[in-house]
């Protein structure tokens, strides 16, 4: 399943449905969009607080449903991350997205939709910028190019390229095919022994994660190495591990040691390095697309249009 391709003059709807944010934060993401020739619906979500959620579950989840449903939206942009995405997992009509196949974006908590909605629905979706993470203020300019070469131009199979002067590492070395899914360890972990925990086997799986210290990588790196999820996928990409440092250095591991003991030996080609998660420039990338990896060539291949 795919969405239609976003255009100049499209209408973005905003949903919030894992925390808030501030309205500073959102009125200048709303003039950004504008400013690109966007128009911008907010959803009911929007503005709510209820501690560290943007409003409770019931509405959160009915705010989301009632954007896929709405004809005057073409395209859905997650507010920000936080935490409250998985609540609202049992809550949502999959077979009601099929129907209204949309282009839906976030990432960090947001990982749990994207990674649901594509197995449940079908849908491709995008690991990519927020409204009052990345598109308020003075957005970043690849991270903009990046995003609508995905949205805009993504009926045109291509390349995930890395921004100018940042490498990609091979770890291991090796070629695969498969559909891409992942995100955030911390949600990927999460979702484990749920109904809603991420497929691995025969996927080209990338993590990513911020602040969590590198015995808690290791840790959550560990359960999904016991439960098979690294050994039935077909490749690996260890992505951007924003602040991940040990508090005690001389304490603990580095994460190429952890990444050398728990994740090379799966036997499977694994690339470090892609911007891909809460770094800046941010790479916007297509959950359920078919990509190929190829060490040799150093580079991630989108194998099939992403939007219609």
């Amino acid at each position: 399943m795919k969405a239609k391709r976003l255009r100049y003059g499209d209408t973005i709807g905003i949903v919030a449905p894992a925390s808030p944010s501030t309205e500073g934060k959102t009125c200048s993401a709303i003039l950004n969009l504008t400013t690109f020739g966007y128009k911008v619906k907010l959803g009911r979500s929007v503005g709510l607080s209820r501690g560290y959620l943007a409003g409770d579950d019931a509405q959160r989840a009915e705010d989301l449903m009632e954007m896929f449903e709405d004809e005057e939206v073409d395209a859905i942009l997650c507010l920000r991350g936080g935490y409250g995405s998985m609540r609202l997992l049992n809550r949502l009509d999959y077979k009601q997205i099929r129907r209204h196949p949309k282009i839906f974006m976030g990432y960090s908590d947001i990982t749990a939709l994207l990674n649901t909605i594509y197995q449940r629905s079908g849908l491709i979706t995008f690991h990519g910028p927020m409204a009052a993470s990345d598109l308020s203020g003075e957005p970043d300019s690849f991270t903009l190019l990046a995003m609508k070469q995905q949205l805009e131009c993504g009926i045109r199979p291509g390349f995930l390229c890395n921004p100018a002067g940042l490498p990609v590492e091979v770890l291991r070395e090796g070629r695969a095919e498969g559909r891409l899914v992942g995100g955030n360890l911390s949600l990927i972990t999460a979702l484990m022994g749920t109904p809603f925990e991420v497929e691995t086997k025969d996927r080209i799986l990338f993590l990513e994660d911020i602040g969590e210290e590198p015995y808690r990588i290791d840790r959550m790196l560990t359960q999904l190495r016991l439960a098979g999820k690294l050994k039935d996928a077909a490749g690996i990409l260890l992505c951007d591990w924003n602040s991940c440092h040990a508090k005690e250095p001389e304490e603990s591991l580095a994460l190429s040691e952890i990444f050398a003991e728990l994740v090379l030996d799966c036997g499977k080609p694994v690339l470090r390095g892609y911007n891909i998660g809460h770094c800046q420039p941010l790479l916007t990338v297509p959950v359920g697309a078919k990509v190929r990896l190829d060490s040799e060539e150093m580079a991630i291949k989108i194998l099939e249009p992403v939007v219609a």
